[in-house]
């Protein structure tokens, strides 16, 4: 690890150092059910050869369980403050969970299943990664580096360039990850053909879906199949089409809108004996009775001090006193009330939920007068988001909720919006699992909290 970071480190923000910034970072398992000094917390980092580390810091060694169903989990750096440099430096990559009940689907596998992990990077001259400063309000004596949201002008896949793929013309399992900063992707294939949706963040689904547009924001994966069974000799683009920011933004340019490409060039090896089955795995639904517990939650806009834009959740910032504290054992519905103009990725830690439903609301009325005034009926989730999610894109103008059992594990984990910019400024809150009935705490800033069952 180096002693200094590639990209400016913004001394403002949570988790700096006077003098040269050190390079603090930490693993989340995202998407994982783990004990909370496994997590990953932002407060946990450690610096080069543990030299220094946070003041949540406890374990060199990190237990994952791996006790859940088979999904496209990935890992990726959770140092506070400094998220969104050390993922743009390349600090994430995938963590696929198997078990029987998936083997026994004879989806494609081997050869035919591939990850791909689409990201956007600018580079300067040289080659090198860019990541923008602020230079329009200087900070004195600092080196700011927090926009409201970075969006690159060149996409990889796997860490490539506009990559090409040479395919059979056969069935494919792509595991699909939006690993961006703050870009959403609505994905197609310049064939018209269909995209098979078979998983969700959590895992498989009940049932296939078709799709004609895939739409993923920051930290969501898709677990998908695509058959190029027909399309010998063809050369397929997969393309985007989703604003910047999503979903009121500048549609992408012809730079951003071209993804990859499929050639489907290759002689078949072997009969495609891999399925597309029209079921797929049994998924229990949490009851809403009885729940413990729901909770208003609301995505606003605010500024800093330098007069910077910043987005808060319930109006908080990342060192008020911790406001959600579910019992262990216990389940709850959390209302995401987006009064912001952008779609949010929100991603909860350790625990996995179903989206209810998402509802117009009334945004002038409510930051008027904190309530909730509907404008339209409340509208199911889109048949691909039905299976375990842990991010869930909370739209603007609208209330989206959410619905999650906190099992296994008491102590301290984070919720978030995935967006890494907002992530590292503000927009980004501790919660706690508290054992049943346990008085809780006054907040989180009094030292560790330890964890366990």
């Amino acid at each position: 690890m180096p002693k200094k970071h590639l990209l400016p480190v913004d001394r403002t923000v949570h988790g700096a150092e006077p003098g040269t910034p050190l390079v603090r970072t930490v693993v989340h398992l995202h998407g994982g059910h783990v004990p909370p000094e496994s997590d990953g917390y932002p407060e946990a980092w450690f610096a080069r050869k543990f030299a220094k580390t946070g003041p949540y810091f406890t374990t060199k060694i990190y237990y994952y369980p791996n006790v859940q169903q088979a999904a496209t989990l990935w890992y990726h750096d959770h140092a506070l403050g400094i998220t969104r440099l050390n993922v743009y430096a390349g600090l994430a990559g995938f963590y696929i969970l198997r078990d029987d009940c998936e083997d026994r689907l004879n989806l494609p596998a081997g050869k035919y299943e591939i990850p791909l992990v689409i990201q956007d990077r600018s580079f300067n001259p040289d080659g090198s990664l860019f990541y923008p400063r602020q230079p329009e309000k200087p900070v004195p004596d600092v080196d700011p580096s927090v926009v409201p949201e970075f969006f690159g002008d060149t996409i990889l896949v796997n860490g490539k360039v506009w990559p090409y793929l040479e395919v059979e013309p056969r069935k494919y399992r792509f595991r699909l990850l939006n690993g961006s900063n703050s870009r959403f992707y609505r994905l197609k294939l310049s064939s018209g053909q269909p995209i098979f949706q078979i998983g969700t963040d959590g895992g498989l689904l009940e049932a296939p879906v078709k799709l004609k547009t895939l739409l993923l924001s920051p930290g969501e994966r898709a677990d998908v199949i695509i058959d190029f069974a027909k399309l010998t000799g063809r050369h397929i683009l997969l393309t985007n089409d989703a604003p910047a920011p999503f979903p009121n933004g500048t549609p992408p340019d012809d730079n951003t809108v071209q993804i990859m490409q499929f050639r489907v060039v290759l002689p078949l090896s072997d009969n495609d004996t891999g399925c597309l089955p029209s079921q797929l795995y049994p998924l229990p639904r949490l009851s809403q009775r009885p729940v413990h517990k729901t909770r208003d939650l609301s995505l606003t806009e605010s500024t800093d001090k330098y007069g910077r834009p910043i987005m808060l959740l319930n109006g908080l910032r990342w060192d008020d006193p911790i406001t959600e504290k579910p019992e262990l054992g216990t389940t709850e519905i959390w209302r995401l009330i987006n009064e912001t103009p952008d779609s949010h990725p929100i991603h909860l830690h350790m625990v996995q939920f179903h989206i209810l439903d998402r509802q117009p609301f009334d945004v002038k009325h409510y930051s008027t007068t904190g309530k909730l005034r509907f404008t339209g009926p409340a509208v199911r989730p889109h048949p691909n988001e039905r299976g375990w999610k842990d991010t869930v894109s909370a739209n603007p103008g609208q209330v989206t909720r959410i619905i999650t059992r906190f099992t296994d594990f008491t102590g301290l984990y984070v919720w978030h919006c995935h967006i890494l910019e907002h992530e590292d400024y503000e927009m980004m809150r501790p919660y706690q699992v508290m054992p049943t009935s346990c008085p809780p705490p006054y907040g989180h800033n009094a030292g560790p909290i330890p964890g366990g069952e």
